[in-house]
């Protein structure tokens, strides 16, 4: 029979175990947890602002650009998430990294930022001293935000417009330059045509000159009539 101290050592290393497993358990569930919040909010992101979807507040440090993208990156990679949309919220990610670490790129979200903070005040009728303005609430950045999509896709939207004007401008162009070439290789379809004719032309005039001064040799000449 089995010492009842013994067994009592036994249960408390089975039950040891046990919580081990369910910590750990409790510990993935968690972490998929996580990924999946931060995969869901990334893609709810708008992706036309590279701070939005990295969740970061404009002005910060490459440095910190590059912390928390290393961080969410290795959250939510594709191949440590079972999550069907990770693929694109990694990708989403990357590009948001890369936007705000090229120089022009950012310089033009900043911009965009910028214009969406002062369109804001105005539309508050606020000034840049207001306390609103130099302190705000979670009202206020929600609805900063906001503009800053109004005003990325404004730019975007005026973007394509220039894009298609120059297009069409591209495709005026284009035309006139192939009506020209059609016209250049219609004159030198001619010249050639005129050039390859030219022998028969020059042949054919010849046995016309011949054959009209042959008959006035042969014929009599018609006597002028005297007029009085």
């Amino acid at each position: 029979m089995a010492e009842p101290e013994r067994d009592l050592k036994k249960l408390e290393a089975e039950q040891e175990k046990e919580d081990k497993d369910l910590l750990a358990d409790l510990d993935k569930n968690m972490k998929e947890f996580d990924k999946d919040s931060e995969i869901e909010r990334i893609l709810k992101a708008f992706r036309a602002n590279a701070y939005d979807v990295l969740d970061l507040q404009p002005g910060v440090p490459d440095e910190d650009i590059k912390k928390t993208y290393r961080k969410k990156s290795l959250l939510i990679h594709p191949d440590k998430s079972t999550n069907p949309r990770a693929p694109d919220a990694f990708d989403r990610l990357a590009i948001a990294h890369q936007t705000l670490l090229d120089e022009k790129k950012r310089a033009h979200l900043d911009e965009a930022i910028a214009d969406a903070r002062m369109l804001l005040i105005r539309e508050l009728k606020l000034t840049i001293d207001s306390e609103e303005v130099k302190d705000p609430d979670t009202v206020f950045m929600k609805q900063w935000k906001e503009k800053v999509k109004y005003v990325l896709a404004d730019m975007e939207a005026r973007k394509q417009r220039q894009l298609k004007a120059q297009m069409q401008e591209e495709g005026r162009q284009q035309k006139k330059e192939e009506q020209e070439a059609a016209e250049r290789k219609r004159k030198r379809d001619h010249e050639q045509d005129w050039e390859k004719t030219r022998d028969q032309r020059i042949g054919s005039w010849r046995e016309f000159s011949q054959k009209k001064s042959g008959g006035d040799k042969g014929g009599k000449k018609k006597k002028m009539k005297t007029l009085g």
